[in-house]
């Protein structure tokens, strides 16, 4: 007996790794195969292909590297059809995943996507595709349940891993004595992206904005975490030549968010830890310029961010594309290194959110999981009389 997961990079393989950890409490002697990273390959994933063949984000960049991406594809999908798993699990890529459990739900083959794509904002049409493809959508946000209800697709709500793992309050002074840091020092944290595009679209625009920022307050010091050996030697390549007080972590992005007064980062996971470690933060992103124009007409939210979307307010200044630039991130960021009381009310704020999604996230997506294993078992043991 195996069970098959596919994620397609970094924040997919914690959750992977979490869900791990639950589903073989239910099925202990079953295998785990796919793709995974690191985290989920400790738990004795087998990957079949590596990760890094996935991490992939954009419509050009997916476009540039379409028959890569299809190898891997179709690859999955002989071994899976030659070898059925009890069910297959999704985890986020959606492109690649929905694809695919659409071809083994044909076959069968119960699927599950787990993190809902954002057909709330943009390429709703993608629900009808999401319809044939899973037969259960787990959310990790209570506002994406909406829409799947409305077009009668099997939803839950399970809340999210991190929200359960971070605690209410994290203590900032051991967190800099973990990282040999001064007590008193303003600390800002840089995460400019865990991919290879995104540190070439804002490793530079975030290099800048730091030196901004220097002039207006001197004694500040900046932490920049890298994500794996690539992204460092692509960071120290970037400020080998920029004066500043950069302390770059291999890994540890959490813990630097959590040593930092604030944080300025790319849009992804890192502003959700941000919020969930309370710490106030600006958000940017920009795109490929081809994958920019394509995308706008079809993004109907006034928001990008994870904090403001799950506000459904604007908790945090977001900048897009244009929009990104080093005095515009600067002049976001000086109200949060003057004003104690603005970051008192934005923690106040964070604390709700952090409640609402802390819902122990990987043993609720677990029993979802089992709940459909059982009503499927059911189901073909009544055919079968």
């Amino acid at each position: 007996m195996h069970i098959a997961i596919v994620v397609g990079e970094t924040s997919g393989d914690l959750l992977g790794s979490r869900l791990l950890v639950e589903l073989k409490k239910i099925w202990p002697q079953a295998r785990y195969e796919g793709i995974g990273g690191p985290e989920m390959q400790a738990q004795g994933f087998h990957s079949l292909i590596p990760m890094a063949e996935l991490s992939v984000m954009g419509l050009f960049e997916v476009l540039k590297h379409y028959p890569r991406l299809r190898r891997c594809r179709f690859t999955l999908e002989e071994h899976f059809i030659c070898h059925p798993p009890l069910f297959y699990i999704g985890i986020d890529a959606p492109d690649f995943n929905l694809g695919l459990e659409s071809v083994l739900r044909k076959r069968g083959i119960p699927t599950i996507h787990y993190v809902s794509p954002s057909v709330w904002a943009w390429r709703q049409y993608r629900l009808t595709k999401i319809a044939k493809a899973c037969d259960l959508m787990l959310t990790l946000f209570p506002f994406e349940t909406e829409c799947y209800q409305q077009h009668h697709i099997p939803v839950t709500f399970v809340g999210h891993p991190l929200a359960d793992e971070i605690p209410l309050q994290v203590d900032k002074l051991s967190l800099r004595q973990q990282l040999n840091l001064s007590p008193n020092r303003p600390i800002i944290a840089l995460l400019p992206g865990s991919r290879v595009q995104e540190i070439r679209q804002l490793g530079t625009i975030f290099w800048e904005t730091a030196a901004w920022l220097l002039k207006h307050h001197a004694d500040l010091q900046f932490l920049i975490p890298a994500a794996n050996i690539q992204l460092e030697v692509l960071i120290r390549q970037q400020i080998a030549n920029r004066p500043g007080p950069f302390i770059l972590l291999k890994g540890q992005s959490r813990e630097a968010m959590g040593a930092a007064d604030m944080v300025l980062a790319a849009s992804g996971t890192a502003t959700l830890e941000a919020l969930l470690l309370k710490r106030p933060l600006v958000v940017a992103y920009r795109f490929n310029t081809f994958t920019y124009h394509l995308a706008k007409p079809w993004v109907h939210v006034p928001y990008f961010s994870l904090p403001n979307l799950l506000a459904q307010a604007p908790l945090v200044a977001e900048f897009l594309q244009d929009e990104v630039t080093p005095e515009n991130l600067g002049k976001a960021m000086l109200p949060f290194l003057e004003n104690s009381g603005q970051i008192h009310d934005l923690v106040e704020q964070f604390d709700l959110i952090h409640r609402q999604l802390r819902q122990n996230a990987s043993v609720q997506a677990a029993q979802a999981i089992h709940a459909l294993w059982v009503e499927r078992s059911q189901a073909e043991q009544s055919q079968s009389l």
